[in-house]
Protein backbone atom coordinates (compact mmCIF):
# COMPACT_ATOMS: atom_id res chain seq x y z
CA UNK A 1 0.00 0.00 0.00
CA UNK A 2 1.00 3.93 -1.10
CA UNK A 3 1.63 6.00 1.05
CA UNK A 4 -0.92 9.23 1.77
CA UNK A 5 0.00 12.12 -0.02
CA UNK A 6 -0.92 14.08 3.48
CA UNK A 7 -0.78 12.68 6.91
CA UNK A 8 -4.12 13.13 8.18
CA UNK A 9 -7.47 14.68 7.26
CA UNK A 10 -6.53 18.28 9.28
CA UNK A 11 -3.91 19.18 6.33
CA UNK A 12 -6.73 19.18 3.55
CA UNK A 13 -9.53 20.47 5.87
CA UNK A 14 -6.94 23.86 7.20
CA UNK A 15 -6.40 24.38 3.49
CA UNK A 16 -9.49 24.17 2.34
CA UNK A 17 -10.97 26.74 5.42
CA UNK A 18 -7.75 28.69 4.56
CA UNK A 19 -8.68 29.05 0.51
CA UNK A 20 -11.78 29.71 1.23
CA UNK A 21 -11.17 32.77 3.77
CA UNK A 22 -8.64 33.74 0.58
CA UNK A 23 -11.70 33.92 -1.70
CA UNK A 24 -13.53 36.14 1.16
CA UNK A 25 -15.66 33.31 1.92
CA UNK A 26 -16.97 31.42 4.99
CA UNK A 27 -16.73 27.74 4.23
CA UNK A 28 -19.37 25.98 5.69
CA UNK A 29 -19.12 22.34 7.41
CA UNK A 30 -20.60 20.30 4.59
CA UNK A 31 -19.08 22.00 1.78
CA UNK A 32 -16.07 21.50 3.42
CA UNK A 33 -16.49 17.95 3.47
CA UNK A 34 -18.35 17.60 -0.31
CA UNK A 35 -15.15 18.96 -1.29
CA UNK A 36 -12.83 17.06 0.84
CA UNK A 37 -14.76 14.27 -0.54
CA UNK A 38 -13.86 15.57 -4.53
CA UNK A 39 -10.41 16.49 -3.67
CA UNK A 40 -9.96 12.71 -2.61
CA UNK A 41 -11.76 10.97 -5.13
CA UNK A 42 -9.92 13.54 -7.92
CA UNK A 43 -6.60 13.12 -6.26
CA UNK A 44 -6.95 9.00 -6.55
CA UNK A 45 -8.27 9.53 -10.08
CA UNK A 46 -5.66 11.52 -11.60
CA UNK A 47 -2.80 9.61 -9.41
CA UNK A 48 -3.57 6.16 -10.13
CA UNK A 49 -5.35 5.14 -7.22
CA UNK A 50 -2.93 6.69 -4.43
CA UNK A 51 -4.97 8.41 -1.64
CA UNK A 52 -4.75 11.73 -0.83
CA UNK A 53 -5.39 11.75 2.92
CA UNK A 54 -6.10 8.93 5.29
CA UNK A 55 -9.52 9.36 5.27
CA UNK A 56 -13.14 7.41 5.27
CA UNK A 57 -16.05 8.92 3.97
CA UNK A 58 -19.46 8.06 5.39
CA UNK A 59 -22.97 8.06 3.56
CA UNK A 60 -24.79 10.95 6.12
CA UNK A 61 -28.02 12.16 5.09
CA UNK A 62 -27.00 15.28 3.85
CA UNK A 63 -24.30 13.99 1.61
CA UNK A 64 -20.55 11.86 2.45
CA UNK A 65 -18.61 13.48 5.73
CA UNK A 66 -15.26 12.39 7.17
CA UNK A 67 -15.71 11.22 10.58
CA UNK A 68 -13.03 12.47 12.13
CA UNK A 69 -12.97 15.52 10.96
CA UNK A 70 -16.77 15.88 11.55
CA UNK A 71 -16.18 15.48 15.14
CA UNK A 72 -12.77 17.28 15.54
CA UNK A 73 -14.23 20.46 14.25
CA UNK A 74 -17.72 20.35 15.98
CA UNK A 75 -16.49 23.25 18.18
CA UNK A 76 -14.55 25.24 15.53
CA UNK A 77 -11.28 24.69 14.36
CA UNK A 78 -9.17 22.22 16.28
CA UNK A 79 -5.88 22.79 17.33
CA UNK A 80 -3.76 20.59 15.49
CA UNK A 81 0.01 20.96 14.34
CA UNK A 82 -0.87 20.18 10.48
CA UNK A 83 2.46 19.85 7.68
CA UNK A 84 2.73 21.60 5.09
CA UNK A 85 1.22 20.70 1.34
CA UNK A 86 3.42 19.37 -1.13
CA UNK A 87 3.08 20.64 -4.80
CA UNK A 88 1.36 17.82 -6.49
CA UNK A 89 -1.64 17.54 -4.12
CA UNK A 90 -1.58 21.59 -3.58
CA UNK A 91 -2.34 21.49 -7.72
CA UNK A 92 -5.03 18.94 -7.75
CA UNK A 93 -6.75 20.78 -4.64
CA UNK A 94 -6.57 24.16 -6.04
CA UNK A 95 -8.06 22.62 -9.54
CA UNK A 96 -10.83 21.15 -7.69
CA UNK A 97 -11.54 24.23 -5.64
CA UNK A 98 -11.22 26.09 -8.86
CA UNK A 99 -13.71 23.89 -10.69
CA UNK A 100 -16.42 23.29 -7.29
CA UNK A 101 -15.43 25.60 -4.62
CA UNK A 102 -18.12 28.64 -6.35
CA UNK A 103 -20.93 26.38 -5.86
CA UNK A 104 -23.20 26.44 -2.50
CA UNK A 105 -23.68 23.74 -0.18
CA UNK A 106 -26.88 22.54 -1.81
CA UNK A 107 -25.83 22.45 -5.56
CA UNK A 108 -22.15 20.40 -3.87
CA UNK A 109 -25.22 18.17 -1.84
CA UNK A 110 -27.51 17.34 -4.90
CA UNK A 111 -24.71 16.74 -7.49
CA UNK A 112 -22.55 14.37 -5.14
CA UNK A 113 -26.06 12.34 -4.20
CA UNK A 114 -26.65 11.61 -7.49
CA UNK A 115 -23.31 10.20 -7.96
CA UNK A 116 -22.85 6.10 -7.56
CA UNK A 117 -20.08 5.58 -5.09
CA UNK A 118 -22.50 8.06 -2.57
CA UNK A 119 -25.40 6.20 -3.78
CA UNK A 120 -24.86 2.84 -3.54
CA UNK A 121 -22.92 3.27 0.35
CA UNK A 122 -26.15 5.65 1.23
CA UNK A 123 -28.48 2.46 0.12
CA UNK A 124 -26.32 -0.09 2.32
CA UNK A 125 -27.79 2.32 5.17
CA UNK A 126 -27.04 5.55 6.35
CA UNK A 127 -23.56 5.33 8.19
CA UNK A 128 -22.44 3.16 5.84
CA UNK A 129 -18.87 3.92 4.21
CA UNK A 130 -17.82 4.71 0.76
CA UNK A 131 -15.16 2.49 -0.96
CA UNK A 132 -11.94 4.54 -1.78
CA UNK A 133 -12.18 2.10 -4.90
CA UNK A 134 -15.72 2.68 -6.48
CA UNK A 135 -14.66 6.64 -5.93
CA UNK A 136 -11.45 6.35 -7.58
CA UNK A 137 -13.51 4.24 -10.53
CA UNK A 138 -16.42 6.51 -10.80
CA UNK A 139 -14.27 9.89 -11.06
CA UNK A 140 -11.72 8.47 -13.22
CA UNK A 141 -11.24 7.27 -16.81
CA UNK A 142 -13.61 4.04 -16.24
CA UNK A 143 -16.52 5.92 -14.67
CA UNK A 144 -15.75 8.66 -17.25
CA UNK A 145 -17.06 5.85 -20.14
CA UNK A 146 -19.54 4.83 -18.32
CA UNK A 147 -21.31 7.72 -18.02
CA UNK A 148 -20.73 8.51 -21.31
CA UNK A 149 -23.00 5.70 -22.23
CA UNK A 150 -25.91 6.68 -20.08
CA UNK A 151 -25.46 10.72 -21.09
CA UNK A 152 -29.02 11.14 -20.71
CA UNK A 153 -28.43 10.38 -17.04
CA UNK A 154 -27.84 13.05 -14.10
CA UNK A 155 -24.58 11.54 -13.67
CA UNK A 156 -23.58 13.23 -16.97
CA UNK A 157 -22.80 16.37 -15.20
CA UNK A 158 -19.33 15.09 -13.15
CA UNK A 159 -16.67 16.44 -15.16
CA UNK A 160 -13.89 13.82 -15.96
CA UNK A 161 -10.53 14.04 -13.89
CA UNK A 162 -8.73 15.39 -17.10
CA UNK A 163 -10.83 18.56 -16.81
CA UNK A 164 -10.98 19.18 -13.23
CA UNK A 165 -6.98 18.99 -13.67
CA UNK A 166 -6.28 22.90 -14.55
CA UNK A 167 -2.65 23.49 -15.75
CA UNK A 168 -0.26 25.21 -13.69
CA UNK A 169 -0.53 28.46 -13.43
CA UNK A 170 2.99 30.93 -12.78
CA UNK A 171 2.65 33.75 -11.24
CA UNK A 172 4.81 37.15 -11.07
CA UNK A 173 6.26 39.21 -7.86
CA UNK A 174 2.76 40.43 -7.29
CA UNK A 175 1.20 37.03 -7.15
CA UNK A 176 -0.52 38.04 -10.54
CA UNK A 177 -0.63 34.46 -13.37
CA UNK A 178 1.68 35.55 -15.85
CA UNK A 179 2.48 34.17 -19.85
CA UNK A 180 5.75 32.21 -19.68
CA UNK A 181 7.66 30.57 -22.61
CA UNK A 182 10.00 28.27 -22.29
CA UNK A 183 13.88 29.47 -22.09
CA UNK A 184 16.21 27.83 -24.62
CA UNK A 185 19.56 29.29 -25.01
CA UNK A 186 20.37 30.12 -28.37
CA UNK A 187 22.72 27.92 -30.43
CA UNK A 188 25.95 28.55 -31.40
CA UNK A 189 27.49 27.06 -34.59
Amino acid sequence: MRPTAVESCFEIAFWMLDRATDDGEHLQPQKMHRMMFLSHAYYGALQSGAKLMPATFIAADEGPIEPTVFKAFARGRPLVDASSISEIPRHILDSVWRQFGAHSVDYLNKLIRGHAPYADAFAAGPGAEIAFETMVAFYGAEGLSRRRSRAKEAQSDVPAASRVLRPKVMRNHAGKPVSVNRWMPKRVD
